[in-house]
């Protein structure tokens, strides 16, 4: 009896970059299975074709899910903690932004968003009064962050607690996704 043609893993492996090393490991079977289940050399068990096929699903799904990278915007805004509250209410004006993280120079020290301010507003303070405060005093906590490879599953997850969260790379900020951004990707 001849045995069954597997090519099909061979060309899903290749078509999602995979080495014959990386796929056997995702699917807890050998190397060398993989390599002379290839070959057409080997008739596997049942049990090893249907986990290096899950695997390969599973790659494949994780492969084509969107990530923070697809939906993030680059174009980050912040303000310094000693800035002044009115000159963030201006930059958040100008730049048709409802929040932004706070620096302490190049690190990430809180957040301002509207949400905030309005806050402070009803806790009996005046918008003047407000407006003369620094960034550092009114601030809440820094944004969650996250990498770029994030699914967005996970996001929508920060973002139903946080109205922004950060994208980071080796430690500085390389983009921003807020909740509109999200909304903006649902609509495509």
């Amino acid at each position: 009896m001849k045995p069954v043609d597997f090519s099909e893993i061979k060309r899903l492996r290749k078509e999602l970059g995979m080495t014959q090393m990386e796929l056997a490991k995702a699917a807890k079977v050998s190397q060398s299975l993989i390599a002379r289940i290839e070959r057409n050399e080997v008739d596997p068990r049942y049990s090893k074709v249907k986990a290096i096929f899950d695997a390969l699903n599973a790659l494949t799904e994780k492969k084509t899910e969107f990530r923070a990278e697809n939906i993030m915007s680059t174009r980050v805004i912040g303000i310094q903690k000693n800035d002044f509250v009115g000159n963030a209410t201006n930059i958040m004006k100008k730049n048709n932004i409802s929040q932004m993280p706070v620096f302490d120079k190049d690190t990430i020290v809180g957040s301002i968003s509207e949400k905030t301010l309005i806050s402070r507003m009803t806790g009996k303070m005046t918008f003047e009064e407000l407006s003369t405060k620094r960034a550092g005093e009114i601030m809440d906590d820094v944004f969650p962050s996250v990498s770029r490879d994030t699914p967005i599953s996970v996001i929508s997850n920060l973002l139903e607690h946080s109205v922004a969260v950060l994208v980071m790379e080796g430690g500085s900020i390389v983009g921003v996704i807020t909740k509109a951004d999200l909304l903006k990707f649902v609509h495509r």
